[in-house]
């Protein structure tokens, strides 16, 4: 499952690569001007493939992350 930003701003991640996830676990926090964004999982998994470092600068529709479904 490929799990995007849903707007422009900064991603600070709240899982590690390889971390369980389960349904509705809050994977990253996209924060824009004051304004905090979870993103959460869609379904159960593990989480894997990190396309940007914490921290970083994203835009609004980058791939974050990707659940790997069990």
């Amino acid at each position: 499952m490929n799990i995007c930003a849903p707007f422009a701003g900064i991603v600070h991640y709240q899982v590690q690569p390889g971390q369980a996830v389960d349904t509705g676990d809050v994977l990253a926090i996209v924060e824009a001007v004051k304004l905090e964004a979870p993103v959460y999982s869609p379904g159960p998994g593990t989480a894997t493939t990190f396309q940007h470092p914490d921290f970083a600068d994203v835009s609004g529709g980058d791939l974050l992350l990707i659940v790997e479904e069990h």
